[in-house]
């Protein structure tokens, strides 16, 4: 078999060039992969299932479950990746039987009325700008606030997201997710449509020079700690006290539209969702406001007890 660094840079490049996994998928890949090779390598034990066992016996020690299995499903797709190109004969994984089952963690999420506080928190400043410059700048803010819940988009795709992939006229968002997969999301609310179109406007030239859609005061993309910024900034103008994040726009944004009866297919596609299993964590979130609808609303809390 051939060097193992060798063949970890050779499975890095495919991931990149033939997948077409983003920078921060391969750099997780990277960040996993050179710590096992790493272990092996100091223990003189090499890609074998005594490695493989050796290793994981040591991330148990390290980690907390979740970080384990994700950790090692990198290293099994590497293995995969091997066995399949005939690098080796057979993929340490094969019978070998390992259960890691992460707890489950659910996504944490904002009530509409939190959302409509903070929307009303930046509406309410822009109104009260008492220059042009900080004007445009809240035009923007609200914007990204906007497309965030209208959407369900990740942070990441949309301080992605190029100007030509919003199309306001057709009422539509062209998103490029994870593994370079693109997804539609249509825009019907007029307001969020006037949200984007008045800031459009403001910055054209500007997202010209940046070539993506949101940019920041120096005429670049804006970065992901921008868009954090900008939902920490709204949120404690509208006296929401917990912290809150953008990936919490995108959890409620799954989980108002699972309430108000949309099939769940329909919003994995929505989200980006390779599998209906990631989906499904909502499924557990929406479960508190069927029990709050039943405490209330049943039937049976007419019948009185006999």
């Amino acid at each position: 078999m051939q060097d193992l660094q060798h063949l970890l840079s050779r499975y890095l490049r495919d991931c990149q060039y033939q997948k077409g996994l983003d920078s921060k998928t391969l750099k997780a890949y990277r960040i996993d992969l050179t710590q096992f090779s790493t272990f092996v390598c100091q223990n003189d034990l090499g890609l074998t299932r005594e490695g493989l066992m050796e290793y994981i016996t040591q991330l148990h020690q390290q980690y907390k479950p979740r970080t384990i299995k994700r950790k090692v499903a990198s290293l099994k797709a590497f293995c995969n990746y091997l066995e399949y190109e005939g690098l080796v004969n057979e993929s340490p994984f094969s019978r070998l039987r390992l259960k890691l089952s992460p707890p489950l963690i659910l996504p944490r999420t904002l009530p509409l009325s939190a959302i409509e506080a903070i929307l009303k928190s930046a509406y309410r400043v822009k109104k009260e700008a008492k220059s042009e410059e900080r004007h445009n700048i809240i035009v923007r803010d609200i914007a990204v606030l906007e497309l965030l819940f209208a959407t369900g988009v990740r942070v990441s795709e949309l301080c992605t997201l190029q100007y030509e992939a919003v199309r306001l006229d057709e009422g539509e968002v062209k998103i490029f997710g994870k593994g370079a997969k693109e997804r539609y999301v249509q825009i019907a609310n007029p307001d969020v449509l006037t949200a984007l179109r008045c800031y459009t406007e403001i910055f054209q030239k500007d997202i010209e020079q940046a070539g993506a859609f949101f940019v920041n005061r120096c005429h670049r993309p804006l970065s992901d700690q921008s868009v954090r910024s900008i939902v920490t900034k709204y949120s404690k103008l509208a006296g929401v006290e917990n912290h809150i994040t953008p990936h919490m726009f995108r959890h409620s944004f799954a989980t108002l539209l699972l309430e108000e009866g949309v099939d769940i297919r329909y919003i994995q596609r929505l989200l980006g969702h390779s599998s209906i299993v990631t989906t499904q964590i909502y499924t557990h979130v929406a479960g508190k406001k069927q029990r709050d609808i039943l405490s209330e609303k049943h039937p049976r809390n007419k019948i009185r007890s006999m």
